[in-house]
């Protein structure tokens, strides 16, 4: 007699069970709440940025446009996040809707505590061009091109159930609207994209999931370590795992989910500041919490910047007039000119008096707001080039000066009001909800060819929540599909459980096609509302 025969037999989870009442209550009353609370705030700052508005039309555009990053991470949240709960579901640790509810509270939390460094380092991938115009025309294709592709290439393999990647898809969708905006102004369309960040991130999303692969199957080396059978054995019937089994499986899914939460959301964060800062300056573009006393030093540190650089270069000074496009230039080719650094002073020493001038940010008027606003974020962008161009001769204190501004520069326009964190957490957290079914059953029990164990659980999510969590640190968009489906992939492998090769192809497949497949959709589109807009 196998194994298999002298064993109850395998029951799977039951995924057609429905939430009760007061749960379903409990949920539709903190939604309600946190929308109530978004569209106050929104509406507050919109009355409070223009008391007459003479065109409607833009803030009709703002509407729409948040509308679609809201739904981008909705669909992100049901996309992606079912990766966190297969593990819990199928060793039965937390029944299937319990899970989700679960998970989708420390998604929202995740957002809510999140740094902020993610969302600003998927801004940066887009064109300079379309960044300084963004209350454009063209910054509104850009915005709507990006998200519809990333949308509809998310739905398409959620219905085939492929946990294919978000953020890879995101990603696509930028260099996409990139090539396309090079291309239409006759330029080569690789100047178009930022291949610096674009490859750095393209090595995070690469070796996310090879990391969750190798890491997922060494951690079955606590086999030797850890004697207790019960962790490497398939659960049989419906009961639960022993109880600290229960509770590393619970621990890992609920970090995973804060990872992801953290991770995910803040790149829809990103383009919401982003169409906030094209379309109301006034309320978005600076930071208005900046206490009107840290002035003095924010202009101490312009004025000590321009001056070390101008030492550097005192041959060759520049004029405030002439920075922006010697700095646009920069941030766009990457090439450091004779130009770039009497740019930079000139540029800082002209932010330094107009702060000072008005006094704080929040007294800044509306006509100067956008100027302002696109010098930091020009002056910012090449200081961090510059920090790691071996060409820019600078000295130390030249160095140490630019460090302290960006420091500056990025506090007065690298923030996120707490209402975007709740819109984009309540969506993220809704999507987790919804639609999840698809995605646990093609990592439950369709990666290997053999049930789950409480081992192969907890390792794959321990593995996914650690690697997330890193990345939100350094700043790194990875995928949690990629990470969590590879690392169930890896502890299959090492415990010699076999895999189900057709859905590691679908999956590679969904991987490889990914990139290139929301580059043409996203320049498809980003051509067709550029005529349209």
């Amino acid at each position: 007699m196998n194994r298999t025969e002298a064993l109850p037999a395998i029951a799977g989870p039951d995924l057609t069970s429905r939430p009760g009442a007061i749960p379903a209550l409990v949920f539709v009353g903190l939604l309600l709440a946190g929308l109530a609370f978004s569209g106050y705030s929104l509406f507050s700052d919109l009355n409070s940025a223009v008391a007459q508005p003479t065109s409607w039309l833009p803030y009709a555009l703002l509407i729409l446009a948040l509308l679609i990053a809201l739904g981008f991470e909705f669909v992100n949240g049901f996309h992606d996040t079912a990766n966190a709960v297969a593990t819990v579901i199928y060793t039965h640790s937390l029944p299937p809707h319990f899970a989700v509810v679960w998970s989708g509270v420390f998604n929202f939390l995740g957002v809510l505590f999140s740094s902020g460094a993610v969302a600003f380092g998927i801004i940066s991938l887009l064109p300079v061009e379309l960044i300084l115009q963004v209350g454009s025309s063209s910054g509104f294709a850009m915005v709507f091109a990006l998200l519809i592709a990333a949308i509809l290439w998310n739905l398409g393999t959620w219905w085939l159930g492929l946990p294919a990647s978000s953020s890879h898809t995101l990603i696509g969708s930028i260099i996409g609207v990139g090539i396309a905006n090079a291309l239409m102004h006759g330029r080569d369309g690789t100047s178009g994209v930022d291949w610096a960040q674009a490859t750095k991130v393209g090595y995070s999303l690469l070796l996310s999931p090879l990391i969750g692969f190798v890491c997922a199957g060494l951690l079955l080396a606590l086999r030797a370590l850890v004697k207790q059978r019960e962790l490497y054995e398939e659960p049989r019937g419906n009961r639960p795992p022993p109880w600290w089994i229960r509770s590393l499986l619970v621990l890992t899914c609920t970090g995973v989910s804060f990872a992801h939460g953290s991770n995910d959301g803040q790149k829809g964060m990103g383009l919401i500041m982003l169409i906030l800062v094209g379309t109301v300056p006034l309320s978005y573009a600076l930071n208005h919490a900046m206490p009107a006393a840290h002035m003095t030093q924010f202009a101490a540190v312009a004025q000590v910047t321009q001056q070390s650089l101008s030492r550097a270069v005192p041959a060759n000074p520049a004029r405030s007039d002439n920075a922006r496009p010697a700095l646009s230039e920069y941030v766009r080719t990457r090439a450091l000119t004779p130009d770039v650094i009497p740019a930079l002073a000139a540029m800082a020493g002209s932010i330094g008096h107009q702060v000072q001038a008005h006094g704080s940010l929040a007294g800044v008027p509306e006509a100067a707001v956008t100027n302002i606003r696109n010098d930091m974020y020009l002056a910012s962008e090449a200081i961090r080039l510059l920090e790691k161009d071996d060409k820019a001769q600078l000295s130390p204190e030249a160095r140490s000066n630019l460090k302290a501004f960006k420091t500056e520069i990025d506090g007065a326009t690298k923030f996120i009001p707490l209402w975007v964190k709740v819109a984009v957490a309540i969506a993220l957290g809704l999507g987790t909800m919804v639609g999840w079914r698809r995605i646990v059953v093609t990592v439950g029990q369709k990666i290997g060819k053999t049930h789950l164990t409480y081992a192969q659980g907890a390792s794959a999510e321990l593995v996914a929540m650690a690697t997330i969590g890193a990345a939100d640190v350094f700043g790194l968009p990875v995928s949690t599909t990629h990470v969590l489906s590879s690392g169930v992939a890896g502890t299959m492998a090492a415990n010699r459980s076999g895999l189900q090769m057709a859905t590691v192809r679908n999956l590679l497949t969904a991987w490889v096609l990914t990139l290139p497949a929301a580059i043409l959709l996203s320049g498809s589109l980003y051509w067709l509302f550029s005529q349209l807009f």
